[in-house]
């Protein structure tokens, strides 16, 4: 079927979701989970054709591998966003006007919801099963490395809307072809919106040639700033689990920042990542502190801060003065909003004066307290999956769930009132 008619069907397919209950999307969801797990071998081996095309050094290669594991993991979501509340057609608020008019403001699902992404097979599954209990339709564009994969995820898919006699262009896959994506990104007849998932490039790429609206689920350049009153402890164990966790995805840690006065624990802070092989690019204070300590240590280059690394590298950057004082925080945040990308970042302090600053004045989707980078995840805030990051402010910010899959509108009713 060429993209164009594909588009065409899931307009029409939006029309049908209107009448399909949250009993029924749950049923069918529990469904899907279960059959992915039952064809996991069937997925890993078309998944094994995507990996075969692949450099395993490849910052993508992580993210494009499945494992029985894996599949069982994106099950697992399906069947927590299945027992979610489904989001559409609650009644947000009711109010009555003097002249007896009542209005509901009442949510809505946002319609058709085109989804492009990269070498992420997962996404197939976790976008169709939130527009799915969200009311919407899901239209999906895999990138070629993830062709086959996504393809027999799809497959797996489309199998079970057909037993329950639903149409399959609840799930449309298009061609993982450029001119697809074109056609997508102008099919403002078809489609209500568009996610891009993935690299800056297909963020930027996305944005600029979209004719329809775009949410974007930004690239993540994330620091975790160490504070001059940060617990030693929590300060290397939270930068570990949230460099090394999966170095390959957008919450993992881009830059550690440091107070100056806390430079003689940076060997210790550091000294787990060495086990992990972490190449380090370290401003002029913190290659002393590390120098002759740290194995895999190197000096800043130009583009060694404001970058996404998704892999085994990172930055530091030292702040403030050597006998301590305010100065540390307010450059931490300068630095921050000079090179992050809006994504996720962390304070590691005692100081609760410090860490309020840090929250309030932070420009970003998620902030953490004594906490990792690694926890902004759709799962972890308990909204079963996520279709991404966003990390604009219109609409949606942060991971992106089921609520954010909707709008809404006024319904008014009268008893044939007219307007003086």
């Amino acid at each position: 079927m060429e993209t164009i008619e594909m588009l065409k069907a899931a307009k029409r397919a939006a029309d049908v979701m209107s009448a399909i209950t949250p009993d029924v999307t749950s049923k069918v969801l529990h469904s899907v989970a279960d059959a992915l797990v039952a064809n996991a071998d069937e997925i890993l081996e078309a998944n094994r054709r995507d990996l075969s095309a692949m450099d395993p050094k490849d910052s993508k290669y992580d993210r494009l591998a499945l494992s029985v594991a894996r599949i069982e993991s994106i099950a697992s979501d399906m069947h927590r966003v299945a027992e979610l509340p489904a989001p559409a057609w609650r009644v947000l608020e009711t109010f009555q006007r003097p002249n007896g008019m009542v209005i509901n403001k009442i949510s809505v699902p946002l319609g058709v919801v085109g989804v492009i992404y990269e070498a992420r097979p997962n996404v197939t599954a976790d976008v169709f099963s939130l527009c799915l209990r969200s009311g919407n339709v899901a239209v999906l564009k895999s990138g070629s490395d993830a062709a086959f994969s996504s393809q027999a995820i799809a497959d797996v898919i489309c199998r079970e809307l057909g037993r329950f006699s639903l149409p399959q262009a609840l799930c449309t896959l298009l061609p993982s072809t450029r001119q697809a994506a074109s056609q997508l990104l102008s099919a403002k007849e078809y489609v209500d919106v568009i996610i891009p998932r993935g690299s800056s490039s297909l963020i930027k790429f996305v944005r600029e040639n979209a004719s329809l609206p775009v949410i974007e689920t930004g690239a993540g350049v994330c620091h975790q700033y160490f504070h001059q009153s940060g617990d030693l402890k929590k300060g290397r164990d939270l930068l570990l689990n949230a460099k090394t966790r999966r170095v390959s995805v957008c919450n993992a840690l881009d830059t550690l920042i440091i107070d100056r006065c806390r430079l003689a624990d940076l060997k210790t802070l550091a000294a787990p990542l060495a086990e992990k092989s972490v190449t380090i690019y370290a401003d002029e204070d913190s290659y002393a502190a590390l120098q002759g300590a740290y194995p895999y240590l190197e000096r800043t280059e130009p583009d060694s801060f404001g970058r996404e690394y998704l892999g085994y590298s990172m930055s530091i950057k030292s702040v403030g003065r050597a006998e301590g004082g305010p100065e540390g925080l307010q450059e931490a945040i300068a630095h921050i909003a000079k090179y992050g990308s809006g994504h996720s970042e962390s304070i590691v302090a005692e100081d609760k004066a410090a860490a309020e600053e840090f929250t309030r004045r932070v420009d970003a989707s998620c902030v953490y307290v004594n906490l990792p980078t690694s926890f902004t995840d759709g799962g972890e805030f308990g909204f079963g999956a996520e279709i991404g990051i966003s990390t604009q402010k219109l609409h949606a910010r942060g991971p992106m769930a089921l609520r954010e899959l909707t709008t809404y509108k006024y319904v008014i009713s009268g008893n044939g009132q007219i307007r003086s």
